[in-house]
């Protein structure tokens, strides 16, 4: 029926939507905070202050963060990156694209 597809046994119509190849081969999309899909490479920005595991030290509101990595199957964490030389992982819900 044109552009709709229609189920042969209830009848249920809807438009075929074209599918994104990176959706097609199972690799999750990742977003920020915000929305704005993540990709290997990208700077963010920090939006919540993070207190790191074990130490003492904070990461601010606003820490800058060039040249992610984007991981899969490890958590939670899915983003790989270094902040002030030091190798850690983040949440893509604290982070916003820059």
């Amino acid at each position: 029926m044109g552009d709709l597809l229609v189920c042969p046994m209830c009848a249920h119509e809807w438009a075929d939507v074209p599918v994104d190849d990176e959706a097609e081969a199972g690799a999750p999309i990742i977003k920020d905070a915000f929305g704005a899909v993540l990709a290997d490479g990208d700077s963010v920005t920090i939006i919540k202050d993070l207190k790191v595991k074990g130490g003492s030290n904070v990461i601010k509101v606003g820490t800058k963060v060039r040249g992610i990595r984007l991981v899969q199957g490890i958590g939670d964490h899915d983003i790989d990156c270094r902040i002030e030389g030091v190798s850690m992982q983040l949440k893509s819900s604290v982070v916003k694209k820059a």
